[in-house]
């Protein structure tokens, strides 16, 4: 697929401090992308200058092949837009609310009624339709929030912190609502910086510390290259002191911890780092039984987002 957000050479500074530095980064169409970082690495000045709110010292973003620099009028019309801190309009009805951002996109007054139910329809707002919007919920207002961003129908959308806030009913509303919307052909790049929405749904993740761009990827190819050894768990019935001499020995694990725990059974516990694909795993397993081990578990622990996001960053801000 063509990439429908290219950011060349993105920089943007405050003073002497580089919110965003030299920053290269291209998403597909149709991606649901999730950019993380920690506090004040730059997600949102870049997301910032992608909707056009901000211009940048040097470098251009691209979205859907228009400049922000040179046509932002020609990018506004490609993106939907969701601030981390959005404003509503409590002394609106939630129709007249979605009525009134379709005036501002030029929709046409007798379009508005259909494309304001099929938003309300999308977002699970349909019974809250004739309500005041001081009367919705957080979680409500924010997926009326999201109902604006698409009131003129965006090729591109973009979310700074879409579940900021939300307790767990509502950031899984969201997280779903963000899933049915890139199965409809959006294209969606948002900030996060909870870990598990990403590792859920994302096509691809992009890592930025200190507005520098330090990792990107699907998750499979971060966990191999920042996280590349395996971490296996294995439990046997009865502690042996010849076990761990003979680890050391297999081809592919780099290291054996002692063993972790001697319970009152006599089982034994023992870590281990292996590098190597299933075949070889395996063989783990089979050389263990076959020296007369009786192996009551044998799992591996799963890698997850967290770890990654440790091993690529550093802990610094710009």
């Amino acid at each position: 697929m063509a990439d429908i957000i290219q950011i060349q050479q993105l920089s943007k500074h405050y003073g002497q401090r580089p919110a965003v530095d030299q920053l290269d980064l291209t998403v597909a169409e149709g991606e649901l992308f999730g950019f993380v970082g920690p506090n004040g690495a730059g997600k949102t000045t870049t997301i910032r200058i992608m909707a056009t709110l901000l211009e940048p010292n040097a470098g251009d973003i691209l979205v859907a092949g228009n400049s922000v620099r040179r046509s932002p009028r020609q990018v506004r019309r490609v993106i939907g837009y969701m601030p981390d801190f959005f404003g509503v309009y409590n002394d609106m009805l939630v129709w007249e609310y979605l009525d009134f951002f379709g005036s501002c996109y030029q929709l046409p007054s007798h379009q508005r009624p259909v494309v304001i139910k099929d938003l309300l329809e999308l977002v699970d707002l349909s019974h809250r339709h004739n309500d005041p919007v001081e009367s919705l919920s957080r979680g409500m207002k924010q997926r009326l929030s999201l109902a604006r961003t698409l009131i003129h129908d965006p090729q591109v959308l973009i979310l700074d912190e879409p579940a900021s806030g939300l307790d767990p009913r509502a950031r899984i509303e969201i997280r779903e609502l963000l899933v049915e919307l890139a199965r409809m052909g959006k294209t969606v790049f948002f900030s996060t910086h909870i870990l598990a929405d990403v590792a859920q749904i994302c096509t691809r993740v992009g890592i930025i510390e200190a507005g520098k761009l330090v990792a990107v990827g699907n998750l499979e190819d971060l966990q191999q290259h920042l996280v590349p050894h395996r971490q296996i768990e294995v439990t046997l019935l009865k502690y042996s002191d010849r076990v761990v001499g003979l680890l050391q020995g297999i081809p592919g694990i780099v290291n054996v911890n002692e063993a972790v725990e001697n319970n009152h059974h006599g089982s034994q516990r023992i870590g281990i780092e292996f590098q190597g694909d299933d075949q070889a795993l395996s063989s783990i397993l089979e050389i263990l039984i076959k020296e007369g081990n009786q192996v009551v578990n044998f799992a591996e622990e799963r890698r997850d987002l967290e770890e990654v996001f440790m091993r690529a960053t550093r802990g610094i801000v710009s």
